[in-house]
């Protein structure tokens, strides 16, 4: 029988063991001996020069009853391979972030926490007749990059021109899209009492749920805090929404304060509680109603004792402020010894963020010790700067961790 086909060549500096095993099946017609298949296996064991700390197995299985001889080469399994030592750690995606102009602070501010995170701009003009004219610089140099582009639907005015840059970013040949809209902002105000009345919450979600898929599959939606849970049921199966919340923020701040064990959670109403109570359940709570009285709606407090507490109320989002206003009052009233408030989104329509003052003598009755929002809304985020009691907690690091997923 001829000897069995050398193993692939290796570099010199390679040791080579060689176990060669072969099985002959014969059989006799005509008293004629007949090969009817010669199969070699050789089991090749390669030992590299560092003194055999680490070793690479195939499996060569050659066939010689034919002519020409087959050679079939079986690279080793993955379950053989060395593992790198560091195969644990999880690289970062690099992530191409677009962003609109009023949400460049918060763009910076994200791609500070990652250098995986990198800004590109967009063109933002306008024609003669007030349409956008926009465009995308270097349009080629995104091809295969995930991509992002944080928007902020602040104003009816500025909708078309970001949906229309969301619908052309996934038509790049890009990876995959997200688009991040912190603030959610219609149905905020609405209610579907009347035959007729249109939920334009609805309608928004049709929009963004016809965003085109790239080459990675649907866009993700990225929202936080988003008003009425049942919106969420708006977008259809053509997007992923990822519903995000600041509450972690929240309780960070929280925990930073001297008397972190002296706090308590207020809810405005049983909405406000359903939507956060899980998230907050290691602190007491006190849950407020608005109750009817005559031709006014009366806060009152449902469960829970303030007496004593530093009361945060918590709610996804303020417009006049006047519900939670009423609720400081209340709470002051029946022994809060400190009033803050906390809420996502501060929309504060016609600036009515100034209706809030500041408490710095202990007499939470006039006012608030602090005013926690985040910068989703960043028109208020500018207005209320430096201004107590507010204090602005940053989305960045929340949208950065949520970019990598």
């Amino acid at each position: 029988m001829a000897a069995s086909p050398p193993p692939p060549s290796l570099p010199h500096r390679n040791k080579l063991t060689i176990k060669t095993t072969t099985t002959l099946f014969r059989s006799s017609i005509h008293n004629r001996r007949y090969v009817s298949r010669n199969r070699a296996q050789i089991h090749c064991q390669h030992s590299s020069s560092d003194n055999g700390a680490h070793q690479h197995q195939w499996t060569v299985d050659c066939v010689t009853g034919s002519d020409p001889i087959h050679i079939i080469l079986k690279p080793p399994s993955p379950a053989t391979s060395p593992t790198p030592m560091n195969s644990g750690l999880k690289s970062s995606k690099k992530v191409c972030l677009f962003y609109c102009a009023e949400m460049e602070a918060l763009a910076r501010r994200i791609a500070a926490q990652s250098d995986a995170i990198e800004l590109r701009s967009i063109n933002w003009r306008k024609f003669e007749d007030g349409f956008p004219n926009l465009s995308i610089p270097n349009a080629h140099g995104i091809r295969g990059e995930h991509v992002a582009f944080l928007a902020s639907f602040s104003s009816p005015g500025v909708i078309f021109e970001q949906l229309s840059i969301s619908y052309a970013l996934p038509k790049l040949f890009i990876s995959s899209f997200t688009l991040v809209l912190p603030f959610f902002p219609t149905g905020t105000s609405e209610r579907m009492e009347d035959e007729g009345d249109i939920a334009t919450a609805f309608t928004l979600a049709r929009f963004l749920s016809n965003i085109p898929i790239s080459r990675g599959g649907p866009t993700s939606v990225v929202i936080y805090d988003i008003h009425a849970l049942q919106e969420r049921f708006y977008f259809d199966d053509n997007v992923l929404p990822c519903f995000e919340s600041g509450i972690p923020l929240l309780k960070s701040r929280l925990q930073q304060l001297p008397d972190s064990d002296n706090i308590s959670i207020a809810f405005p109403d049983d909405g406000a509680w359903k939507r956060f109570h899980k998230q907050l359940q290691h602190f007491p709570v006190i849950i407020c109603a608005k109750v009817r009285e005559g031709d006014q709606r009366i806060v009152r407090i449902k469960e829970g004792d303030p007496k004593g507490r530093h009361v945060v109320i918590v709610d996804d989002l303020v417009q006049s402020g006047g519900t939670l206003i009423e609720c400081q009052k209340m709470l002051a009233k029946h022994g809060a010894k400190k009033v803050s408030a906390y809420v996502t989104h501060g929309v504060f329509p016609k600036r009515s963020w100034e209706r809030f003052k500041h408490d710095t003598g202990g007499q939470p009755d006039n006012g608030l010790t602090f005013f926690w929002i985040t910068d989703s809304c960043p028109m208020t985020v500018k207005e209320v700067k430096d201004k107590p009691p507010f204090e602005v907690l940053s989305l960045a690091s929340s949208i950065a961790a949520t970019l990598q997923i």
